[in-house]
């Protein structure tokens, strides 16, 4: 990595990555901490060349060549990396999150091309690692669950009247989420209805047997202590707070949400929405804290750090794999 001091703001940033080099180097350091590997074989044995800033693979059965992007979430992009690490500081932080035309503008690519970076930092933000929340000691956990989509007060009668009886392009889409009050960390995700078995099914999944688990009265929460759970509601219709029964921690995170939702990103398709919710977590569970006082640098490295292994297409993002032209 280059001996320059690290930025620690966007101005200072966009000077620092303003040479190829340095960008090259870094994202290596962010993406290969032990030294550089083949990303084709794991080999170690490779060669710089930096006319091309490229890598060639030295092993006997692979000799290729591969560069900083090569099975990343930037492979097979024209966009230099002086502007996609200027995009992804802004998205990781920028708490209410960068629309595509913001980095249109900032940036200096098209609204689409923007909107595509966009999509595919977001998926580097996802987190593949996660552990169950709580703990056999009773560790309190927040449960509930959002709906994200149009506003029917908003609407002109006539489509007012198509969402009640049942059309599908009004219907809303649903998240759930799940809050650690010990840990202050947040999971969520897109989840198709909220029957009973979805909901236990998250629940066993995310979350460890004993804890304690905090919901509202929904019916599709009940049974969860024969599921060896210590279950608390609150019914809302009447309080939202008693003593330390609530779900007022993950309804922070809906808020936050729903800002950069409405507020930033305007419209969203439910296609996409898991991408959305996957870069507002990062951003949740990354924030400064008493305990955990991250930077902006901090923010930024870690999302350099999972670009690798992901890969996310055009087609993939517009929904036309396996679409054959006549």
């Amino acid at each position: 990595m280059s001996s320059k001091k690290l930025p620690t703001n966007l101005m200072a940033a966009t000077r620092y990555f303003a040479d190829p080099d340095v960008c090259v180097d870094f994202v290596a350091a962010m993406r290969w901490p032990g030294g550089v590997e083949c990303p084709h074989c794991n080999g170690m044995r490779v060669s710089y060349l930096s006319s091309r800033r490229i890598w060639k693979c030295m092993a006997k059965t692979c000799h290729k060549q591969f560069s900083v992007k090569t099975q990343s979430v930037f492979e097979d992009s024209p966009i230099p990396l002086d502007k996609w690490l200027t995009a992804v500081w802004l998205v990781v932080n920028c708490k209410n999150g960068v629309s595509s035309w913001e980095i249109h503008r900032g940036v200096g690519v098209t609204q689409k091309t923007a909107w595509f970076m966009l999509h595919r930092i977001r998926l580097a933000l996802r987190s593949g690692n996660w552990g169950k929340l709580g703990g056999e000691d009773g560790g309190p956990v927040e449960v509930d669950e959002t709906f994200l989509g149009p506003k029917p007060q908003k609407m002109h009668a006539d489509r007012r009247m198509k969402m009640k009886r049942g059309a599908k392009d009004f219907s809303k889409a649903i998240v759930m989420g799940m809050l650690d009050r010990e840990s202050r960390e947040v999971r969520a995700k897109v989840i198709p209805d909220v029957k009973r078995d979805v909901l236990q099914r998250e629940i066993i999944n995310g979350i460890e047997k004993g804890s304690t688990v905090y919901t509202d009265g929904y019916a599709s929460y009940d049974s969860l202590v024969a599921k060896n759970y210590i279950h608390e509601t609150v019914n809302h219709m009447n309080e939202y707070v008693r003593g330390q029964v609530h779900t007022q921690g993950i309804d922070n995170f809906w808020s936050l949400l729903k800002r950069g939702l409405n507020g930033t990103y305007v419209a969203v398709e439910p296609f996409h929405l898991d991408r959305y919710v996957d870069e507002q977590v990062f951003r949740y569970n990354n924030r400064a804290t008493k305990n955990n006082p991250l930077t902006d640098l901090d923010r930024f490295m870690l999302a350099v750090s999972q670009i690798a292994g992901k890969r996310l297409t055009y087609r993939e993002l517009t929904g036309k794999v396996g679409e054959t032209t006549a």
